[in-house]
């Protein structure tokens, strides 16, 4: 390993979407001389039906100090947890061999609650971001709340996410409303020009267009497959719009929906599918798309900034914030059709800033720095 500061951080990433969150982060903490940043990739990032994603991270010019490969691409509920042990035992033997003085994860998924978990035996402080939200339709909720409850430092992204957590807490203590690092990527990058976007990704965004991102319901994921089949009948009726579809993550009958979803890709002219847009490519699609429709976080988080109306589909998020240019609806066909219609005909939307004005990783670094210095 590199000679390291007083101060070593270890910062978790499972994937693309956590990734993409990080990075305005990521840049503020490498900018301090006296911290010394460990990102370790594991989950999705290492594998190629994701894309490859720790890719992404060298290529924007960071150093991965671990790469942990325990992830399985079955996705049944055995495989999910066969995988969970397998983050647990390979993440074991860093936090046996290095002396962090924190670790930073971020979110609810099963792969970072499983490293985290790893790292209680140690007595390694944590901080999380992201905690106090509510996913009713996820099994994410549990590991969400798990996270939080071993974790020192919390990082909320609203009011209501804060006073959540310190209800999970019954207490204040290093509980911060910061804001979410989305909307600092949102304010900060430079996001591709219709042109910049079509020599990139040859997607032409001066067409109507439609952003799909659709998750399995994990908590009741044996219904996966009539909502996926009543999502496609209704996406075979929008002829007249292009459809951008990004595939699911990694989770319960995720490869499921992912299949159906290449296949009707493969046979409709004007659908589109992507793998991984990376993060300045998801978020201009998200500019110039007309709505965005699934059940995906960032129709919560991201969207609020442009803002976009999003078609909110099923249980998967409830329990989030819903702003202004949510609509939520169940997955019917006729129903999603009626909200797309109902959307065609709304005004347009006034700028929501629930999420926080763009300088969340500000706000992290100060408060890391003072919770190291105590």
């Amino acid at each position: 390993m590199n000679s390291k500061s007083k101060n070593t951080i270890a910062l978790l990433t499972s994937s693309r979407a956590d990734y993409s969150i990080y990075f305005p982060l990521i840049k503020e903490l490498e900018k301090d001389a006296a911290l010394h940043l460990d990102i370790i990739a594991f989950g999705s990032h290492n594998s190629e039906v994701f894309g490859n994603t720790v890719q992404k991270i060298l290529e924007d010019g960071f150093k991965i100090a671990y790469k942990i490969e325990a992830f399985l691409e079955d996705d049944s509920p055995k495989a999910i947890s066969v995988s969970m042990g397998k983050t647990i035992n390979a993440f074991s033997t860093i936090w046996a061999n290095e002396k962090y003085n924190l670790i930073i994860c971020l979110g609810d998924r099963y792969e970072m609650f499983a490293a985290v978990t790893s790292a209680i035996p140690f007595n390694i402080p944590i901080a999380h971001i992201s905690g106090g939200e509510v996913t009713l339709g996820a099994i994410d909720n549990v590991f969400r709340n798990g996270l939080t409850v071993m974790s020192s430092l919390h990082f909320a992204s609203t009011e209501q996410y804060k006073k959540r957590i310190v209800e999970i807490l019954d207490t204040e203590k290093n509980v911060f409303n910061v804001g979410a690092l989305s909307i600092d990527n949102l304010k900060n990058l430079k996001l591709y020009t219709k042109t910049e976007f079509k020599e990139k990704f040859d997607i032409d965004m001066d067409c109507e267009t439609v952003l799909i991102t659709f998750h399995p319901e994990t908590v009741s994921f044996e219904k996966n497959e009539v909502y996926i089949h009543e999502l496609i009948s209704a996406l075979k009726e929008l002829k007249k719009y292009q459809l951008v579809i990004t595939m699911p993550n990694a989770d319960t009958m995720g490869n499921m929906i992912r299949e159906k979803l290449q296949a009707f890709i493969k046979e409709s002219s004007n659908a589109i599918g992507i793998e991984s847009f990376g993060t300045i490519g998801y978020l201009s699609c998200m500019k110039y798309c007309k709505m965005m429709l699934g059940n995906t976080s960032s129709g919560f988080v991201e969207a609020s900034f442009f803002p976009k109306y999003v078609i909110n589909l099923g249980k998967r998020q409830e329990g989030r914030i819903v702003t202004p240019n949510i609509l939520s609806t169940e997955i019917k066909k006729d129903s999603i059709l009626d909200c797309i219609n109902k959307v065609t005909k709304l005004p347009g939307l006034e700028t929501i800033e629930i999420y926080g004005k763009g300088n969340t990783a500000t706000e992290i670094h100060k408060k890391i720095k003072v919770y190291l210095n105590n």
